[in-house]
C-alpha cells in the first residue's frame, strides 16, 4: 500500500511538471508570436532615420568634386561605344596584328594589364580603377601562343554579334569553340581583355551573362518597350535585366534601396512584402554580384537618388561583396565608372550586432583561417580604411574570431528579420 501511495505521488508530480512545462512552452510560444508581430504604427518614426540619410546624402552630392575635374592622367578610361564603334575598333586590331607580320614582326596585340600591380584606389571617385601600363600578346612568343588565338577568336566573334546586332551569353561564345577555349573561364577572361583593349565597358560587346540578380517592390521601368510594376512580378519579384541599357524611364516611391547579400533572407522579406511596410527596393546578387546587378544597382542609386543600406553576411566575405558594390572589383577594375555604387551603407548583419541582439552562442560560427586572412587583407585595403567604423567592426570580428550568417537571426523566430531587426535598425539609423 505504501509503494502504491508513493507511485501515485510520482505521477501526479510528473503529471503536474508536464502541465506546468506546457505552460510555459505556450508562454514562450505567444511571447515568441508577440516578438514576430509587425509593429506597423510606428513606420512613420522608423522612416525618419532614412529620410534624414537621404537629406544628408543630397548635401554631399553638392560639395563633391565633379568626377569631370578628378585628375585621370595615368589611368585607363574606358566609355560606352555604338555597336558600329565597336566593330571598327576590332577591325583596326585585326589590321594593326597583320601590319605587324608584313613587317616581319610577330602576329600581335597590345593589351592592358589587369594585374593587381596595374590598379589603384582613387580616393576622390572612391573606386579602384586600371592604370595605363599594357604588356605584348605575341604568337611568337610560345607561352603567349595559345592566349593570342583565343583573343582572335573571341574578337572574330564578337565583331559577328555586334554586326549582326544581337545578344549572346558567354555561354554561348564558350560552345562556339570548346576545343580552342578548352575552359569557360579562359574565354571569359579573354573577354574582359578585349573589352579593356577596345576601351569600352563589357557590355557594349553584346555578351552578357545568364540571369542571376533579382529586384521587387516599389518600382517601375520599361524594360525594351514594355512596362515592368516590380511589385507585381510574383513573391521573387523580377530577374534584373542582363542588358541594363534596355531599361527606360525608371519610376519609384520608395524611401531606401535595401541589398540584400543572400536571396535566403532576400525570399523571406519579398515573401513577407517588406516593401509594403516599409517602402523600399529589394535587390539580391545572390551572393557575388554578377556585372548587370551591379549596373542595375548603380543606375537606380544615380537617377532615383535613394540611401542604399546593405544587409550582407558579418564574415569577411559580405563585407568584401560589398565593397564590390562601392568601391568595384579588381577584376573588372577597368570597367568600375560604370559598375560602383556610390555611399552604400552597412545596415547589418554586423559583428557587433551579435552582441545588441544577444545572438546565441550555438549560432556564432568559428573563422577559419582563411576567413581571418581575408579579414586582416581588407584592413589593408584602401576603401576599407577610409571608413574608420567599417575597420572597428572589421576588428571586432577578428578579435572574437567569430562569424554570423543572416539567418542565424531565425534563431528568434523565422520572421524576426522582417518584423523585429531592420525595423529596430531602420528607427535608430544603425548603420555606418
Amino acid at each position: 500500500a505504501a509503494a502504491r501511495r508513493r507511485h501515485a505521488k510520482r505521477a501526479m508530480s510528473a503529471r503536474a511538471a508536464a502541465t506546468a512545462s506546457r505552460g510555459g512552452g505556450k508562454k514562450r510560444k505567444a511571447a515568441q508570436k508577440e516578438q514576430e508581430k509587425p509593429d506597423l504604427s510606428d513606420v512613420e518614426a522608423t522612416l525618419q532615420a532614412v529620410r534624414r540619410c537621404k537629406r544628408e546624402e543630397e548635401a554631399k552630392r553638392k560639395q563633391r568634386t565633379p568626377s569631370g575635374e578628378v585628375d585621370l592622367s595615368g589611368l585607363r578610361v574606358v566609355r560606352e561605344m555604338a555597336s558600329e564603334e565597336v566593330a571598327v575598333g576590332i577591325e583596326e586590331l585585326f589590321v594593326s596584328a597583320v601590319e605587324s607580320v608584313m613587317k616581319a614582326e610577330s602576329f600581335k596585340y597590345l593589351v592592358p594589364s589587369r594585374s593587381a600591380g596595374n590598379q589603384s584606389y582613387v580616393e576622390a571617385l572612391d573606386r579602384i580603377a586600371l592604370k595605363s601600363n599594357v604588356g605584348e600578346r605575341s604568337f611568337g612568343n610560345v607561352s603567349q601562343a595559345r592566349k593570342t588565338a583565343v583573343m582572335t577568336r573571341v574578337l572574330s566573334l564578337v565583331h559577328e554579334v555586334v554586326s549582326k546586332g544581337i545578344h549572346v551569353t558567354k555561354r554561348d561564345l564558350f560552345y562556339t569553340d570548346v576545343k580552342l577555349f578548352g575552359r569557360q573561364e579562359d574565354s571569359d577572361g579573354v573577354l574582359d581583355d578585349v573589352a579593356c583593349t577596345l576601351g569600352c565597358p563589357r557590355n557594349c560587346l553584346n555578351v552578357v551573362a545568364a540571369d542571376k540578380g533579382l529586384v521587387v517592390g516599389r518600382l517601375t521601368f520599361d524594360e525594351d518597350g514594355d512596362p515592368i510594376d516590380c511589385s507585381r512580378m510574383g513573391v521573387t519579384g523580377k530577374a534584373i535585366p542582363t542588358s541594363v541599357d534596355k531599361i527606360k524611364n525608371i519610376q519609384s516611391d520608395a524611401e531606401f534601396i535595401l541589398l540584400v547579400e543572400k536571396d535566403a533572407a532576400y525570399n523571406r522579406l519579398a515573401e513577407d512584402r517588406f516593401y509594403q511596410h516599409y517602402p523600399c527596393i529589394l535587390i539580391t546578387g545572390k551572393g557575388q554580384p554578377d556585372v548587370a546587378t551591379r549596373a542595375f544597382l548603380r543606375r537606380l542609386k544615380l537617377e532615383l537618388k535613394l540611401p542604399v543600406l546593405a544587409f550582407v553576411d558579418a564574415d569577411p566575405y559580405g563585407l568584401k561583396i560589398l565593397s564590390v558594390y562601392m568601391s568595384g572589383s579588381k577584376a573588372m577594375s577597368y570597367d568600375s565608372a560604370s559598375l560602383t555604387t556610390p555611399d552604400v551603407k552597412w545596415l547589418g548583419l554586423r559583428p557587433s550586432d551579435l552582441d545588441t541582439f544577444d545572438l546565441p552562442d550555438q549560432c556564432r560560427l568559428p573563422m577559419t583561417q582563411k576567413d581571418i586572412d581575408m579579414g586582416k587583407q581588407l584592413l589593408q585595403e584602401p576603401f576599407i580604411q577610409k571608413n574608420p567604423a567599417w575597420c572597428a567592426e572589421l576588428q571586432k570580428m577578428l578579435q572574437s574570431k567569430h562569424k554570423a550568417e543572416i539567418q542565424a537571426l531565425s534563431a528568434f523566430g523565422f520572421q524576426f528579420v522582417t518584423n523585429v531587426y531592420l525595423p529596430t535598425k531602420l528607427k535608430k539609423g544603425d548603420w555606418i
